[in-house]
């Protein structure tokens, strides 16, 4: 018989033989599990879980598209892949899987969504948290889990091709309607990516420009849209420019991406780059890029994209594994995704969303009544008296062109889409005869991408007989409708290309003269997300502002015009009278300086902190039509501001208090604009900047109070020599105004 000391060590030494097999089954185990943690526990504890399971190529290809729209996921752990989706107006038509062209689905059919220029005009929080929510929710329906959207480049001039996507000239007004916009998207479990970080304030050469600007300029009317995004709404994704800023691309601008978004806003999100944005490796991994997109592969066929070919694909790998790169940034990018994946496709929380619901149509009519600007109405001529009225002439071609389709990235395939014209005809059918005449032939174009209208847009008549034609109809007829503007097409307001005039297109002007000759009852709406030129301006007596509307374009623009709706929306940018008189074409930089020893192209941005309203205000030069400025079918009188104090400390605030009154005959919405004027200092700084707004919806005779808290830190400037934000102690005015050019009220106070 054995010793009880020897059976002892031999069932201690199986024992342990035991647990060293069990413990390595078990880590085999938990590496081959899926990733289902508890929505309970916390996110960052989820994403550490799983970064331990994966492997170095694992890790790698979450880092690059495996398709036009999508990134691989890890379906060894159950880590789903991440779809992205085209925006900001609406959830793009699905594509092929290495492709641009339209796959030709029966099932993606959305919404049109206005213009985020139209947004703006809203001058409305609330529609900005509307918008994001619907979008969202279509977003969510179609399975996206990232929003490419929106975008908050400034407004710098007028021939940028894809102003129509921005929020306008001023970085406040940016700021504040950017935040609950994403917000809206997000609730909905799917991520907003805000676009284009930073300076991409041009289409021209976009792949090639490289933009100088002055600290100044950069900080005070560039980053604050950005900043407020991050910081404020909370984005989930940032995408990087085409663009280079002091030498360097946005997608590999440590600088930029990992100093500034990264560590000094707290940025959480992913980098995104934009499609094509990606130029190496190196600089892709140790410049803040997290994930690359449609990047050209040297190796790519006609039937196949080389994924593997990418920067951050096996060039990244094979660095890596030749001990070249670390894992730490490898790990960070990928900690990143996974924390997008877990706010979006595995939180089970996650709504379901819906898709062309009676509500979003609704929503996206709201909007679009909200954002139109009524900016002339000489003699009261709108709304469209329907107890008189027998013949409404509609002339034009945007009055029948359908502007979902085209623009770019942004063009979407509409479930429905209500032209001016069928609008019109749907609100006066009951009312008055509605006479089309064509005017002029722009663009019959009718298709993007492998969508199509299903119009025809063909006429082959000279441009004499049209306007002829046009005038004819117009002798007898009690109103005369012109839609005109812009379209989507290249080179007017498209991704790609800047336009090319400031003045109207396809010889509209003709057209305008000859139709306020033949008839003075004349309506001039513009369809863009521009200003134009308006030559004839003192011939027309009204003018409306009507946007790119998407879905309801048609039955928005009949609720204003024949007065179903009162028109509340305001500028987001100024009108000048001509080109020149914008700064960043007066100072002549643009469209910018090809280098001799390169394909690069310098854009300096001379005009420096003076751009839109600014720039006007400095120069003392008049516009056509003042950022913030938009008139209403009732009549608002301001009472005089009153202020708590005189003045205020650096932690302290005055509060600004000003009644405003309805005295005209029908409810209405005013946007009280607040502007800081500082008189004493010590750096330039523009006569007035914008640094309160709010919308207040009044009955016809009724009187409410609007305030506004003013607090140091609104009375800031840039220090560029100090590298830091300088609340300056001396004099300063508030201004309570109705535009930038109609002040209604002034107090001054000190900063102590």
């Amino acid at each position: 018989m054995k010793s009880p000391k020897l059976l002892v060590a031999v069932l201690l030494a199986v024992l342990a033989a035991g647990c060293t097999q069990n413990a390595s089954q078990d880590k085999k185990q938990k590496q081959d599990l899926p990733v289902y943690l508890d929505d309970s526990k916390d996110i960052e504890a989820r994403v550490e879980d799983a970064l331990s399971r994966m492997t170095l190529e694992e890790k790698i290809a979450m880092l690059h598209a495996q398709s036009k729209f999508s990134s691989a996921g890890v379906p060894r752990l159950g880590i789903p892949e991440v779809w992205m989706s085209d925006g900001p107006h609406g959830i793009r038509a699905d594509v092929l899987w290495d492709r641009w062209k339209t796959a030709g689905q029966t099932n993606d059919s959305i919404v049109g969504f206005p213009a985020l220029t139209c947004l703006a005009a809203t001058w409305e929080p609330a529609d900005a948290a509307l918008y994001g929510k619907v979008v969202g929710e279509e977003a969510r329906y179609r399975k996206k889990d990232m929003l490419l959207g929106p975008g908050v480049n400034i407004y710098r001039h007028p021939l940028n091709g894809r102003n129509f996507e921005y929020f306008g000239e001023d970085p406040y007004l940016a700021s504040v309607m950017v935040v609950p916009y994403i917000q809206g998207v997000q609730s909905n479990g799917v991520g907003a990516c805000v676009k284009h970080y930073i300076l991409n304030d041009q289409e021209h050469e976009r792949f090639k420009n490289n933009v100088i600007v002055d600290d100044r300029a950069f900080n005070e009317i560039y980053l604050p849209p950005f900043k407020a995004a991050v910081q404020k709404g909370g984005t989930w994704g940032v995408m990087p420019a085409y663009n280079q800023y002091k030498g360097v691309f946005l997608c590999e601008n440590d600088t930029l991406l990992n100093k500034v978004l990264k560590e000094e806003w707290g940025f959480d999100g992913v980098a995104v780059s934009d499609w094509g944005g990606t130029h190496s490796t190196l600089g892709a991994v140790y410049g803040g890029l997290d994930m690359e997109f449609a990047t050209n592969t040297d190796g790519q066929t006609t039937d196949r994209v080389e994924y593997w070919r990418y920067y951050m694909a096996n060039p990244y790998l094979n660095l890596v594994k030749e001990g070249k790169a670390g894992t730490k940034e490898l790990d960070d990018k990928v900690r990143r995704i996974l924390r997008l994946i877990f706010r979006t496709n595995m939180n089970s929380n996650r709504p379901w969303g819906s898709i062309c619901s009676p509500e979003h149509f609704a929503a996206a009519r709201k909007i679009a009544t909200d954002g139109i600007v009524l900016l002339k109405n000489e003699g009261g001529l709108l709304p469209i008296d329907t107890t008189k009225v027998k013949k409404v002439l509609v002339v034009g071609e945007n009055a029948i062109k359908m502007m979902t389709v085209g623009g770019g990235s942004s063009s979407l395939k509409a479930k429905k889409e209500y032209i001016p014209l069928e609008g019109l005809q749907n609100r006066l059918q009951h009312v008055c005869q509605v006479v089309y005449e064509r005017g002029y032939v722009g663009d019959t174009i009718t298709s993007f991408d492998g969508v199509y209208t299903g119009q025809s847009l063909v006429d082959n008549r000279p441009a004499a007989q049209l306007i002829s034609a046009a005038v004819e109809a117009a002798k007898d007829a009690d109103y005369v409708i012109f839609f005109g503007g812009l379209n989507k097409s290249a080179h007017q307001d498209a991704e790609g290309g800047d336009r090319e005039q400031y003045e109207l297109p396809y010889g509209q002007d003709a057209v305008v003269e000859a139709l306020a000759e033949a008839n003075p009852h004349i309506v001039f709406v513009n369809i863009s997300g521009n200003a134009v030129a308006m030559p004839w301006i003192d011939k027309v007596p009204a003018v409306v502002q009507g946007w790119y509307l998407g879905s309801e374009a048609g039955e928005a623009l009949a609720d204003v015009l024949v007065g179903d709706v009162n028109p509340s929306g305001k500028l987001p940018f100024s009108f000048a009278v001509k080109l020149d008189d914008y700064g960043s074409i007066k100072l002549g930089d643009y469209p910018g300086t090809k280098r001799a020893d390169s394909d690069i192209w310098d854009i300096r941005y001379n005009e420096s902190i003076y751009v839109g309203y600014r720039w006007f205000d400095k120069e003392q030069i008049k516009t056509l039509f003042p950022f913030g400025h938009g008139l209403s079918y009732t009549t608002f009188e301001y009472g005089e501001p009153q202020l708590s104090g005189t003045s205020m400390g650096r932690s302290g605030k005055v509060t600004l208090k000003v009644k405003v009154t309805n005295t005209g005959s029908r409810d209405g919405a005013e946007v009280v604009q607040l502007y800081i004027s500082d008189k004493e200092s010590s750096l330039p700084r523009p006569p007035k900047e914008l640094k309160g707004f709010k919308k207040v919806y009044l009955k016809a005779g009724e009187t409410k109070e609007v305030s506004f808290d003013i607090s140091s830190d609104m009375l800031q400037y840039y220090d560029d020599a100090r590298h830091e934000w300088v609340a300056e102690p001396g004099a300063f005015e508030a201004l309570v105004a109705a535009s930038a050019e109609d002040v209604r009220g002034r107090v001054s106070f000190d900063l102590k």
